[in-house]
């Protein structure tokens, strides 16, 4: 962007002389995953020396004059020694994080008329003392909200450079050192003859090129002895997207079965790819410069806090593990183990598939649509599932030690099963009748996800998981057979109204997984079985 027209361009490294103008960048500011461009005003008048920043900036914006300062003059364009006064507008949005240091420095200098800065450009890169561009997190989620708003040239630091490149429609520009930048603007070339260009290795833990984007190694489903019940209903959560209990004694498989979940499930769509890998961004995870194919798995210690799960932290809050398993599983094993607060926290997102967190000055908005896998013993010392061994729990200790389980939680898990020990028989089997592999039950999920995509199109939905149980039951008579045995169960307070829709949607995804066009009262009775075999 061009100066005002008063202000004579000011030759490189001539900071002392007499100087007075305004110019303006832009960045974008972060609100969750929520991205707002932001208007970087900077005024030099003819008074004392100060730099002043000003539009609700946090501590990271404010530290960033000392930054600027000292980069600059080690690009050998020192800031003039005039009082600067920096605008970061819009004033009423909260701006958190080192990123602005790049637009705030291009603005300052372009009042100085050391460069140009166009209009149609974003600067997202931290400042160090030396002058080199620094990588920071929630670049993607920040370039497609500049992209979204019609901004698509992007200046980033080098590292970043692959990360921005994700965004369709982008112009990604990157440098190393601020002379590099300054010249592409239109500062004198001979800066990069008079500045030595650091060449530094980038610290360990900063943001850059990894492999932390949140994916699991795919483990195979044949690896699992016995659990016919469990593998099915493993496939059933995949192919509908639904929510899965499983109780048994220690040492029954439960967890291999929840680690094999994210095998079976396809393959994430282009958008579905850009929202995960923009939360990891935003969390400042490694590895964000390919999109993440494969659904996260997310397997806290059930000693996380509150905000650790569902996001939270001082200033801006950050995603937590529900977000980071968005699209993909979260796995609760040893549920009852949780905190009680943080289970019934759950309730909101798996009916909304979002979590707000709301502070003072703004509230965040993060994506929370995934598969809930909780695993349970049946009591504290687990020997009540027939192991063979005496439980030691009195019968209270037994309904303290499930009741962490709210009624309301397990109302919208829908599918519930008991996991019993594997036998020695199983164990020892060497038979031809090998169980299948996981790429096996995924060729029939993915078949089923696609009868269900193609006949949810019309109302914008892709699972059964995800339909309004008014659509879901349309197609099936109140009086025909397939529904009576929801009517009895309501009729006995064994099921709620909610429990009935579950019901359907796993009935649904059953007929799917047969290529039935419709569910039979078979699979209805099925479906049924598995909402109400842990709670009877």
């Amino acid at each position: 962007m061009t100066t005002s027209g008063v202000m004579p361009r000011n030759p490189a490294g001539s900071g002392g002389a007499e100087v007075s103008g305004f110019a303006r960048s832009r960045s974008v500011a972060l609100v969750g995953l929520d991205g707002h461009v932001v208007d970087v005003e900077v005024d030099i008048g003819q008074s004392l020396p100060a730099f002043t920043i000003i539009g609700l900036p946090d501590q990271a914006v404010n530290e960033s004059k000392e930054r600027i300062r000292s980069a600059a003059r080690h690009a050998g364009v020192p800031l003039a020694p005039r009082k600067i006064t920096v605008n970061l507008s819009p004033a009423t949005l909260p701006k958190r994080g080192s990123h602005f240091d790049a637009a705030v420095v291009m603005a300052v200098l372009s009042a100085q008329g050391v460069v140009r800065v166009p209009p149609d450009t974003v600067f997202y890169a931290e400042l160090g003392l030396d002058g080199s561009l620094r990588p920071v997190r929630g670049v993607l989620p920040a370039v497609l909200a500049a992209v979204r708003a019609g901004i698509t040239r992007v200046v980033v630091a080098e590292e970043n450079r692959a990360e921005a490149e994700l965004v369709a429609g982008a112009s990604v520009s990157s440098a190393h050192h601020l002379a590099e930048l300054l010249v592409e603007h239109g500062a004198d070339p001979a800066l990069l003859q008079r500045v030595a260009i650091p060449t530094v290795p980038r610290a360990p833990g900063t943001p850059a090129a990894g492999n932390g984007s949140g994916e699991e190694p795919i483990r195979d489903l044949r690896d699992v002895v016995g659990q016919v019940e469990g593998r099915q209903a493993l496939e059933i959560a995949a192919a509908g997207g639904h929510h899965l209990l499983m109780v048994g004694p220690p040492g029954a498989g439960k967890t291999m079965l929840a680690e094999r979940l994210p095998g079976i499930l396809p393959d994430l769509g282009d958008e579905d790819s850009l929202e995960v890998t923009s939360v990891h961004s935003l969390r400042g995870d490694d590895g964000c410069s390919a999109l993440v194919r494969r659904p996260p798995f997310q397997a806290p210690h059930h000693s996380i806090t509150l905000p650790a799960l569902c996001g939270g932290g001082s200033g801006m809050p950050r995603p937590g593990a529900i977000s980071l398993a968005h699209r993909g599983v979260l796995f609760l094993d040893e549920a009852p183990e949780f905190d009680r607060r943080v289970l019934d926290a759950l309730r909101q997102p798996l009916e909304s598939g979002t979590v707000t967190i709301a502070r003072a000055q703004s509230v965040a908005h993060y994506p929370a649509r995934f598969q809930l896998v909780l695993a349970a013993n049946p009591c504290a010392c687990g020997n009540a599932g027939g192991t063979g061994q005496t439980c030691t729990c009195s019968a209270v200790q037994r309904r303290r030690y499930f009741g962490k389980l709210s009624g309301p939680l397990l109302d919208r898990v829908d599918l519930q099963l008991r996991v019993p020990a594997v036998t020695y028989r199983e164990l020892s089997s060497t038979g031809d009748a090998r169980p299948e592999d996981s790429a096996t039950v995924a060729a029939r999920v993915l078949a089923a996800r696609a009868a269900q995509a193609e006949r949810l199109a019309a109302v914008g939905c892709r699972l059964n998981s995800t339909v309004p149980g008014s659509l879901l039951h349309r197609r099936l008579s109140p009086g025909t057979r397939a529904v009576e045995p929801l009517r009895a169960a309501m009729e006995r307070r064994t099921l709620t109204a909610r429990g009935f829709v579950k019901v359907l949607r796993v009935a649904w995804t059953l007929a799917d997984l047969a290529g039935s066009t419709v569910p039979t009262p078979e699979h209805v009775q099925l479906a049924l079985y598995f909402k109400t075999t842990v709670t009877a």
